[in-house]
């Protein structure tokens, strides 16, 4: 069984299928169905909700999610907040902005807007770059009919303004996220979901408990923030027997320094890491801002988007450019992999039956050591690269001592650009040897065309991100150091 707050009140689940997302839930089983279905892949954000967990201290981390890829067993033990929660009661100042600037025509994306703007309302940041903010929170919405400019407009109006609801309405907890008296009595222990012994959904709250399920279930499917493995139900309607979530398990959450290494669990989500990341490799920060969109972030993990084995993930290649380290735990212990050892080819990896990623070891930067990651998509928000290339060069006194040119996009996996390496180390940092390391990439990588781009066109691109690097290093200016690129 499991327990949470929906629109205030306690909602008890139990024998239900596990593969049931939390749109799906809504829509079909509580008739909520203010939360709309657009494209069932995390992409629109018309089915966006506000979810609130609480930390080690009580405090609560209330975010939009996009419900139509989230699975109904994450929710608990916390808060649910739907459209519902807003009607026949004291307009929130996101809503009564969006009336005055016209910002809704047909309004099936508007709930999902709504609650966007909602979240980030509550959570009230302090940061003075409001627009900023507001674009971020509404990267994941898409309107067909309104245009932006009247949206963006009653986002930063709401941003400045209190909302004081009565203490009886089903949103209040969102004005004080200190705490939320409601989550407390919910029990803290594993949970399990099933359905008349056809499926089963397992969330262990410890590390022995996750290598115990590990070791009886090979076969299971492990789960997370589940934004890309909901993709199998909702796209391809497939039924998943038994799914493990790691995402109550503590000892795979988090970011902890030990020794030049930070170590990130593998079950923290992007929005958790970033910080952390981004202060010891600043090169992240805009990358991290333009991977999915905000819902996606504060879904999507770590060791979910290298465990997915995808060419075109956008966190393998930099951390194969740093060097980064696997931890990987199961049945037969904990072993570390370099991670351009992981991959073995398209969405084969490196675990063994019942293995699991437990986290992730970044290297600090070292004396002259600097990191370029550019991204190239078809729009900036919320795309999947066409091409990533990650560059960490070590340039002494004009001369490339050190290098490791990573890549997204061009091969069956993640992967450098061995033979490009060689032709820069041990030469001087300018246009002749990029545009011999250039060359090199030619027979690194034989990419393939597809709906994102032609082979032709990522062999020229990926020479000319290497390119970009040299260009970014001869700028003094921070702003070019973190660029990212789009087309």
């Amino acid at each position: 069984m499991i327990e949470f707050l929906l629109n205030g009140r306690i909602e008890k689940v139990d024998q239900v299928d596990p593969n049931l997302s939390i749109l799906e839930w809504l829509r079909t089983k509580m008739r909520l169905t203010g939360t709309k279905e657009g494209c069932a892949s995390g992409d629109c954000g018309a089915c966006t909700v506000i979810t609130g967990t609480a930390d080690q201290n009580g405090s609560i981390r209330y975010e939009a999610i996009n419900s139509c890829i989230s699975l109904l067993g994450s929710l608990h033990g916390k808060e649910l907040i739907t459209i519902e929660a807003f009607h026949d009661k004291q307009a929130h100042p996101v809503q009564s902005n969006m009336m005055e600037k016209h910002g809704a025509q047909c309004g099936f994306c508007t709930p999902g807007i709504v609650m966007s703007l909602t979240a980030l309302h509550a959570n009230k940041e302090g940061r003075q770059d409001i627009e900023e903010q507001v674009m971020e929170a509404l990267s994941g919405n898409l309107c067909r009919c309104t245009g932006y400019r009247p949206i963006i407009a009653a986002g930063k109006d709401a941003m400045v303004e209190e909302w004081t609801p009565e203490a009886s309405h089903p949103a209040a907890s969102l004005c004080d996220t200190s705490s939320n008296p409601g989550l407390e009595g919910i029990h803290k222990e594993s949970i399990s979901l099933s359905l008349a012994n056809t499926a089963r959904y397992d969330a262990p709250v410890s590390l022995d408990e996750l290598r115990s399920l590990r070791r009886d279930y090979p076969d299971s499917r492990l789960v997370a923030g589940s934004t890309d493995l909901a993709l199998e139900i909702t796209q391809q309607l497939k039924s998943l027997e038994h799914l493990i979530s790691v995402e109550r398990v503590p000892e795979l959450k988090g970011c902890t320094r030990d020794g030049d290494d930070l170590v990130i669990g593998a079950a923290t989500t992007y929005r958790n890491l970033r910080a952390s990341l981004s202060d010891l490799w600043p090169a992240f920060d805009t990358m991290l801002e333009r991977l999915g969109s905000l819902q996606i972030r504060n879904r999507g993990t770590l060791g979910g988007n290298i465990a997915n084995a995808s060419p075109i993930g956008d966190m393998p290649p930099p951390l194969i450019a740093l060097g980064a380290t696997l931890v990987l735990d199961g049945p037969d212990g904990e072993r570390q992999l370099p991670l351009e050892s992981f991959f073995h080819d398209y969405k084969k990896t490196d675990l063994k039956p019942g293995e699991f990623i437990h986290s992730v070891r970044v290297p600090a930067p070292k004396d002259n050591e600097q990191l370029y990651i550019f991204k190239v998509s078809k729009r900036i928000d919320d795309d999947i690269s066409a091409v990533l290339g990650a560059f960490r060069l070590t340039i002494d006194n004009g001369t490339v001592s050190d290098c490791r040119l990573a890549f997204g996009g061009m091969a069956a996996t993640p992967a450098r650009a061995l033979k490009a390496e060689a032709a820069l180390v041990g030469q001087p940092w300018n246009d002749a040897s990029v545009a011999k390391a250039i060359e090199a990439l030619a027979s690194d990588f034989t990419p393939l065309s597809d709906v994102r781009a032609s082979a032709g066109y990522r062999t020229q691109v990926a020479g000319n991100l290497l390119r970009r690097a040299l260009l970014a290093s001869s700028s003094n200016t921070s702003e070019n150091l973190m660029v990212t690129d789009y087309a």
